[in-house]
């Protein structure tokens, strides 16, 4: 099993931040290549540029720690196993955003890497903008 992580330092109090990564069905806002995007308290669709769709399941959504993590259930990408991680902690007036995520075949994340960091300089765009 392969892990991709990048980290972001943002200029946002971590509980602002922690309110965009939190909110599931918002992620098209913030990660590239999302086009829409939608979820229950346990389930999460993304429909990609192109028109493919991701189901995932949310695994974790958990507000004291500020951890959100999701899995990939059903879609084009060729995994056998996916388990994203953000973690948001506070960094002085601001806040550390960690998104990490494991899978298999290990040549995916070369693909998830520079997806996941691509998110986080968006995510930081949209949060310091405002």
């Amino acid at each position: 099993m392969a892990t991709a992580r990048s980290h972001m330092r943002i200029n946002r109090p971590a509980h602002e931040v922690w309110k965009a990564v939190s909110d599931a069905g918002a992620i098209s806002k913030w990660f590239p290549g999302i086009e829409t995007s939608n979820a229950t308290a346990t389930t999460r669709s993304c429909v990609m540029a192109g028109g493919a769709t991701i189901e995932e399941e949310i695994v974790t959504n958990d507000s004291a720690l500020r951890r959100f993590q999701y899995r990939i259930t059903e879609g084009p990408m060729p995994v056998d196993f996916h388990l994203g991680t953000v973690d948001v902690l506070e960094d002085g007036e601001g806040a550390l955003v960690i998104y990490s995520t494991d899978i298999t075949p290990d040549e995916g994340a070369a693909m998830i890497g520079p997806a996941s960091e691509g998110a986080l300089k968006e995510l930081k765009r949209m949060l310091e903008e405002n």
